[in-house]
């Protein structure tokens, strides 16, 4: 009975595995179509890669272009500094032409005006603080108009115009000054013109009263002498002019001595080469022939 029964729940559990299978294919769709496949292959499809930077990467790109950036700044504010200082080295060059005078020279003359500085600063160290703090700026100011007077002369219009410009004030003080200074100059030259002047005539009455008590014409004798002074300087000067038109007749007779003589020896020379030439005229001969015999032996 036992027996029996199993095999019965045999047969009952296949039967629904077999149940269960059918219902799972009578589940599927029956409409669809199986999926056909294509006759020619399929083309082969694009692989695309990109490529993603790492974090390291990614700080070390923005510190290089950081650096590169802070470097280009740098570089065009160093260059921008050097097209600055040439800038001034041709405009102080450009200045300083213009200020030196082409008819000067500078290579003695700036030697004299600093002797002449030195000299003053030298003869003023034991004085005191005042004569030492202007007598080598005064030397120096002296020395270059005398021995530089064209190109002081630029170089002091120049700081003019520089002190016109950017202090007003100050240079109109300047000119106030300078003005004073150069009336006081004329009253000073005015003043002695008319001492000069006084002296000559005090000279001159004296000289009339001389010759009213003793009867001696010192004033003929005055005058005389400034007439001889002149002789003299035209006699002076007629001498010079002599004494150089003596000089170019020697020169002239010399080089005509000298030319005669190189002509003299030329000639010679010639006739001695002449000659020279005759007699050793039958010697070249004969050695002549001599050749000839020697070709023909061989």
């Amino acid at each position: 009975m036992n027996f029996a029964r199993q095999r019965l729940l045999k047969s009952a559990g296949l039967g629904s595995l077999s149940l269960g299978a059918t219902s799972v294919l009578l589940s599927t769709p029956s409409g669809q179509a199986k999926e056909r496949l294509p006759i020619y292959p399929h083309p082969d499809q694009e692989i695309v890669l990109q490529e993603v930077p790492s974090e390291l990467e990614r700080q070390i790109g923005v510190v290089r272009r950081q650096v590169t950036a802070t470097y280009r700044d740098g570089y065009k504010q160093v260059q921008g500094l050097v097209d600055r200082w040439i800038g001034m080295e041709t405009a102080v060059e450009n200045r300083l032409k213009s200020l030196m005078s082409p008819d000067e020279s500078l290579t003695p003359s700036v030697l004299y005006i600093g002797v002449a500085t030195l000299t003053g600063s030298i003869l003023t160290r034991s004085r005191s603080l005042p004569l030492r703090l202007t007598v080598p700026p005064l030397l120096l100011a002296l020395s270059s108009s005398h021995f530089l007077p064209k190109t002081t002369s630029n170089v002091t219009s120049y700081f003019g115009s520089l002190e016109d410009k950017y202090l007003p004030s100050l240079a109109e003080k300047h000119n106030i000054a300078k003005a004073h200074s150069e009336m006081t100059w004329e009253r000073a030259k005015e003043m002695i013109e008319r001492a000069r002047n006084n002296f000559e005539g005090g000279v001159v009455g004296g000289v009339g009263k001389v010759q009213e008590v003793t009867g001696l014409k010192f004033g003929e004798v005055w005058k005389l002498g400034g007439k001889e002074r002149e002789a003299s300087v035209k006699g002076m000067e007629e001498k010079a002019i002599e004494a150089s038109e003596d000089v170019n007749e020697k020169v002239v007779e010399i080089t005509k001595a000298v030319e005669e003589k190189v002509e003299a020896q030329v000639v010679q020379a010639t006739r001695a080469i002449g000659k020279k030439i005759e007699e050793a005229g039958p010697d070249i001969a004969t050695n002549a022939e001599r050749k000839e015999q020697v070709k023909r032996l061989v």
